[in-house]
């Protein structure tokens, strides 16, 4: 029996393998390498000291998929696979939807005909819209104002439909904040191909003189230092709140949304404050004008992982800051 992760090359898929290889689970990964590296997948067998099957493979080929299906005893999915860029879904929307919706029909079909019925979704916070009230709730509206965030909106309800219309599936959604840091080796991290569309690779790249400033959109919003207020989680307590949801989906039945990030919101420049005392390297900025969409404060109440998953984040903005640094220190180029 093992897990498949789809996307397992990618930031927060690379940080899961490992924790899950390291909580002794067996794993195949499949990605299509899009906006990922192998060389990941090759780190994370080196820092586990553990060798598992990697295949090439896009979720709109079937076939392929298929045949991962049929090569390999998966007892469930843990699906990362999809386009994540909020700017470049709005330039190129139907190549998110089809990427990113079609993708996951394409999946849920292949489990099903496989019989194997337990999924974690990595959803995204994104799918709550413009909130003015926060913390934010699994119970809060949903409204998404992007085709990346409508993408993950839509998957959302797509899988409620399937355990309705199945009700021995079991399905986690995850609903991530802002993931950020990198494993404390050093050796997996965030790997932004071109211009990183996150504000830690861009402080990171900015530190390591590759950039010559951090560009700050906004500093007149209603919040203690004016720019905008955002909920920041370490990506390894990220990647073991996967780990307890997928205990949860093996054990039980129905379709869940959880919040993971910390419940506690800081400024983009209380980061770039953070950033500098824990590295020592001073971040030059310019504050430029509001991005449209962005909003003032976006923080995630993670009360519903705790009581049901048994998780909450351990890891505080300076372990982030230490780890993302370590990882562009010792990898300007990426996995390049």
């Amino acid at each position: 029996m093992c897990i498949l992760i789809t996307g397992g090359a990618g930031f927060i898929g690379s940080h899961t393998c490992v924790e899950l290889l390291n909580e002794g689970f067996d794993i195949v990964v499949i990605d299509n390498f899009s906006n990922s590296s192998p060389v990941a997948l090759e780190r994370v067998k080196e820092l586990t000291n553990q060798d598992f099957q990697i295949y090439d493979v896009n979720l709109l080929d079937k076939e392929k998929l298929d045949h991962v299906f049929k090569e390999n005893k998966i007892e469930a999915v843990i699906h990362f696979a999809g386009l994540k860029a909020v700017g470049e879904s709005v330039e190129i929307p139907l190549h998110y939807y089809q990427n990113n919706v079609t993708g996951t029909l394409v999946l849920c079909e292949v489990m099903k005909k496989h019989g194997v019925k337990k999924l974690v979704f990595s959803s995204s916070a994104t799918v709550y819209g413009t909130q003015a009230k926060v913390p934010l709730t699994e119970d809060s509206p949903l409204g998404a104002i992007n085709p990346y965030g409508r993408s993950k909106w839509m998957v959302e309800e797509i899988l409620r439909d399937l355990y309705i219309s199945d009700n021995s599936w079991s399905i986690a959604l995850l609903r991530y904040f802002n993931p950020i840091g990198a494993h404390g080796s050093g050796r997996i991290g965030e790997d932004p191909k071109d211009v990183p569309n996150n504000l830690m690779p861009y402080i990171t790249q900015v530190a390591a003189r590759k950039r010559e400033k951090l560009r700050v959109f906004g500093n007149d919003y209603p919040t203690p230092d004016g720019t905008g207020v955002r909920d920041y989680i370490h990506v390894v307590d990220l990647a073991k709140g996967h780990v307890k949801a997928l205990g949860k989906i093996l054990t039980s039945t129905g379709a869940e949304a959880y919040n993971l990030g910390t419940g506690v919101g800081n400024s983009v420049l209380e980061l770039v404050k953070a950033f500098e005392e824990t590295t020592g390297v001073t971040i030059p900025y310019e504050i430029l004008g509001r991005r449209p969409g962005d909003i003032a404060t976006c923080y995630a109440s993670p009360a519903k992982a705790k009581k049901d998953l048994g998780w909450e984040a351990t890891k505080d903005l300076k372990d982030m800051c230490k780890d993302a640094w370590k990882w562009q220190s010792t990898n300007p180029n990426g996995y390049e």
